[in-house]
């Protein structure tokens, strides 16, 4: 069988305990951002609206509409700086390098000013605990740049079999994206069907966000960088009967009875002469897993996500 892994595609090793402290910092950063993105924008199924995407450069919010103009901001990982743009033309960057929470959350309140951009967001972080408010978060203030670059690295492989895992999906799906709040690059399959209300009950978070997360029924698959250098998850909202049985596809992968998941140790797939059909197996069983029990509608919901370069062969060679 053909490798599926594109020969110039890196897998980067970064152990977690390594720059864990830059993390949290980034986290905190990627939420005052997001809170911008959450303020300025409508509400879309289960809070799409309010994510992150990964780009060529980094993590960007997208068009937010602003005072009549839109305005979006990119965390570029190769410069290492925010950049902002607004549709009036106007441009400005802070620098991304070892500072507090306090210090960049005041310098962002300066440049949005010389921008003439006004948003009013809720200070303070949502699901971690403690939730410093931003402009008393001296607490974090890491930034390793080299490895923020290689956590980038790991998203802009993630991304690209995320991206074909949901080609194979006709129903309603979510994007590729990143959730700020919790700090993850999801994506997430919907049977159509309504779920039961969500019990709540992440920290320093209303339950009716969740409860607007999970109003269907779905089966969702992301990344973490937590553990050894990531984890890989799946999950079904709600879980049916015997889901936590069910093999969960490449060696390394199991039932984690704390977190109600199937996990995948990020080290299982860049150690695996595959690292695109590995992760694309752990999506695809648990994701069956789910599907088969709960009793979706498969022959309807399911594609080829191969479904292009198949037609357009097709077409070729019906040409010559």
């Amino acid at each position: 069988m053909a490798r599926s892994t594109p020969a110039k595609a890196v897998w980067p090793t970064l152990r977690v305990d390594s720059w864990s402290d830059t993390r949290d910092t980034l986290h905190m950063w990627s939420q005052i951002i997001g809170k911008l993105k959450l303020a300025g924008t409508p509400l879309v199924n289960h809070w799409w609206n309010v994510t992150f995407a990964v780009s060529a450069r980094g993590l960007a919010t997208g068009a937010i509409p602003v005072d009549g103009r839109l305005l979006d901001i990119e965390f570029d990982f190769a410069d290492h700086e925010l950049v902002l743009r607004s549709s009036d033309g106007r441009h400005a960057a802070i620098a991304l390098r070892p500072r507090t929470v306090a210090d960049f959350y005041a310098e962002l309140g300066h440049v949005l000013g010389r921008l003439d951009i006004v948003v009013d967001i809720e200070a303070s972080p949502n699901e971690v605990d403690p939730a410093i408010p931003f402009a008393e978060d001296t607490t974090h203030h890491s930034y390793n740049a080299d490895a923020v670059h290689l956590f980038w690295q790991q998203l802009v492989q993630i991304e690209r079999v995320f991206q074909l895992w949901r080609a194979g999906f006709a129903g309603k799906s979510s994007p590729v994206q990143f959730f700020w709040g919790s700090f993850d690059l999801a994506c997430t399959r919907f049977s159509g069907r309504p779920a039961p209300l969500h019990p709540g009950g992440a920290p320093n978070c209303a339950d009716w966000v969740m409860e607007e997360a999970y109003s269907r029924e779905c089966a969702s698959a992301g990344f973490w960088p937590g553990g050894t250098e990531g984890t890989f998850y799946a999950y079904s909202y709600p879980a049916p009967d015997g889901y936590s049985d069910r093999p969960a596809g490449p060696d390394g992968a199991q039932w984690d009875t704390t977190l109600g998941e199937f996990v995948l140790p990020y080290e299982s797939v860049r150690h695996s002469p595959d690292p695109d059909a590995t992760l694309l197996n752990f999506l695809n069983t648990t994701y069956a897993s789910a599907a088969e029990l709960a009793h979706w509608d498969r022959p309807l919901l399911e594609v080829d996500p191969h479904r292009l370069n198949r037609q357009l062969h097709v077409d070729d060679t019906t040409a010559l």
